[in-house]
């Protein structure tokens, strides 16, 4: 066992433990997200309420570590991650809290439903202080947080994973701006979408270290359904497209002219890209290209939030 990975050694305070299992250090995109969809809002020249910022800050962190913790019960389930002896901890795997002995599958089980269940209230009330359409996008994200991992529908193990991820993280923006301006709106969408699929490049990454373990336990990925020499181009076709959308929504005038630093984080894309078209079948050498990855896609929500607000106020 990896010596970072958790035991019960490392379990000595209760909500530490739970918080650890959640996977805190991949909330980050959805903070991100969240900031994309608010400088949205404020582009669109809306004063932004703190209090139904913060409330849903909140609350999309609590049902992304929901669908973690689904996740990792899940695979538990399947086998995979038991089987994993390729992963890079902590970035594939799962969280090994169920497979250490930390926590327990029902544990893990009950947890992961607790938290989604948790963003039920909030939303609910959000939505008596927006309008009634946030509903459709509540109900659009928790049903992909627990179709992704759970059967039937499984999405994960269909090869479709990546789908639900992009939808999953532009439902992030386009929530948060409708929680402030009350209605849909198109630029959220436009601009939430490069982030989103730098979010889904994420995952297509990941699963790479998991093939095996995936193939093992008959969780169909891309990454397994086209082997690794031909789905490492997908890696480079899924983020040229987030910033080609991007420059065309820019060309366009769909975007502010300051959204073009969102373009920036392309540079860590194209580390990452090289780093995998040499090292497919490599796993213990993609660590770097997972940073890299995670990293764009942050640098990305954050550039394109501040260009967003600052749009506005110039």
């Amino acid at each position: 066992m990896n010596p970072r990975e958790p035991s019960l050694l490392h379990a000595s305070h209760p909500f530490a433990t739970y918080f650890a299992a959640t996977r805190p250090a991949f909330l980050s995109v959805t903070l991100a997200g969240v900031l994309i969809g608010l400088g949205a809002a404020s582009a669109g020249g809306l004063a932004i309420d703190l209090t139904k910022a913060v409330l849903t800050v909140l609350f999309a962190l609590m049902a992304h570590a929901g669908a973690n913790v689904v996740n990792d019960y899940y695979d538990a389930l399947s086998g995979t991650d038991a089987a994993n002896q390729e992963r890079l901890f902590p970035f594939t795997g799962g969280s090994r809290f169920i497979q250490n002995g930390v926590l327990s599958l029902q544990a893990t089980r009950l947890f992961g439903y607790t938290l989604l269940a948790a963003v039920i209230p909030a939303g609910l009330w959000l939505t008596a202080h927006s309008a009634s359409g946030l509903l459709l996008i509540g109900l659009a994200g928790l049903l992909i947080a627990w179709a992704y991992s759970a059967p039937p529908l499984q999405l994960m193990a269909r090869g479709v994973g990546e789908l639900a991820i992009v939808g999953g993280w532009l439902l992030v923006v386009l929530g948060t701006d409708f929680v402030q301006r009350g209605a849909f709106a198109a630029l959220p969408l436009v601009a939430g979408l490069p982030f989103a699929l730098l979010v889904g490049a994420i995952l297509y990454l990941n699963q790479f270290p998991d093939r095996l373990a995936d193939a093992a336990a008959g969780k169909r990925t891309l990454i397994v359904r086209l082997g690794t020499q031909t789905a490492r181009w997908g890696y480079p076709l899924l983020t040229g497209a987030a910033y080609l959308w991007l420059a065309l929504a820019l060309v366009a005038g769909a975007l502010p002219a300051l959204c073009a630093l969102g373009l920036l984080p392309a540079a860590l894309s194209f580390i990452a890209c090289r780093r995998l078209l040499r090292h497919a079948d490599q796993p213990a050498r993609l660590t770097p290209a997972i940073q890299a990855t995670i990293a764009a896609a942050n640098a990305n929500g954050l550039l394109m939030a501040l260009a967003l607000a600052l749009s506005h106020r110039s």
